[in-house]
């Protein structure tokens, strides 16, 4: 077990209140016994960091650090005013580009994502956004909100027989997959690391041995890879030359991955028919262009926005807070501090 100064209790201060861990289990009510939460709310970044600074005075030190969905960048003007107390972190999201993983690293801070909790709530808005792209739903809602029933639609595919490229095969691509057999798409995916042969079987996946190869025989093709410096516009002008005359393309992993100028050339061309889009470079910014543009579908990163996955994504968090003071580390970690 962890040793705390003075024999007192870990203490978490969370950035915002843990609403959904509970739910109505008494879950929270064990947690407490083990651990004391604080409550710091974020605002601005400059209110926060002077926030903390304050409650770090007044009601530290603190042992652990707990992220909800928000937009703030953890870094290290963040993270300085808990040290030296803080020895880890963690993060009801999947994503961490805008954490600072290694100035915890070299602060001795392990760090912690969300790795399961958002996977099958993500996948689930991925199929919808590739059911929306391939049958035009966001035109076809525009003409009949706009008194023009089907107005200028044509006829559109069907999604059985397609070809599905999925760029990135971890939890969310897997759920994709799952969930995408019951339209009879075809399935190939790219991925640093070959998926067993038990797991292609399962997922009914068959694999590319490059993302050039997975372009240029995929119809659609669904971004689920993470954001880091290798994947930073990924998918740009030349990716876009690869693919299919009048394919698809599904963003649910990070704006910044898709290359924006190389996709609105791609859809002005009609290389790229349509896009559907959860997550954008500069969000809650978007492309004016995106918006403007009745070939996009649109979600204001709603992935992971569901009761069910707030609650599995905090009780993830308070499940690495107790491996963490029970053994020395979390279950399961991004880092080794």
């Amino acid at each position: 077990m962890t040793s705390i100064a003075g024999g007192r209790k870990p203490k978490v201060l969370s950035f915002g209140p843990i609403n959904y861990a509970d739910g109505g289990e008494g879950y929270m009510k064990d947690f407490e016994k083990q651990w004391d939460i604080d409550i710091l709310k974020p605002t601005s970044r400059i209110d926060t960091i002077a926030n903390l600074k304050t409650k770090v005075s007044h009601s530290g030190p603190y042992d652990a650090l707990m992220i909800h969905d928000l937009d703030l960048i953890i870094d290290e003007e963040m993270l300085t005013p808990l040290l030296p107390g803080l020895k880890v972190v963690v993060s009801a999201s999947a994503g961490y580009n805008e954490f600072d993983v290694n100035f915890m690293t070299a602060n001795g801070i392990w760090f912690c994502n969300a790795r399961h909790a958002v996977s099958e709530a993500t996948a689930d808005l991925a199929v919808f956004l590739i059911l929306a792209v391939v049958r035009d739903t966001t035109r076809g809602e525009k003409q009949v909100r706009d008194g023009r029933w089907r107005g200028q639609i044509t006829p559109t595919l069907d999604p059985n027989g397609l070809t599905l490229g999925i760029i990135g095969m971890g939890g969310i691509g897997k759920h994709i997959a799952r969930k995408i057999s019951c339209f009879e798409m075809k399935v190939h995916y790219y991925n640093r690391n070959r998926l067993s042969p038990e797991d292609e079987y399962r997922y009914g996946a068959k694999y590319c041995s490059s993302m050039e190869e997975l372009l240029s025989i995929s119809d659609v093709v669904s971004v689920n890879c993470p954001l880091n410096a290798s994947t930073r516009g990924l998918i740009g002008k030349a990716e876009f030359a690869r693919m299919r005359d009048g394919s698809f393309i599904v963003n649910t992993a990070r704006g910044a991955i898709v290359d924006d100028e190389s996709l609105v050339e791609a859809v002005k061309s009609g290389k790229i028919a349509r896009a559907g889009l959860d997550v954008f470079t500069d969000e809650p910014k978007v492309n004016p262009y995106f918006v403007e543009c009745d070939r996009f579908t649109l979600q204001p990163h709603l992935g992971g926005m569901t009761v069910g996955t707030f609650k599995k994504a905090e009780r993830e968090c308070c499940e690495n807070l107790k491996s963490w003071f029970q053994s020395g580390k979390p279950l399961m970690s991004i880092n080794k501090a």
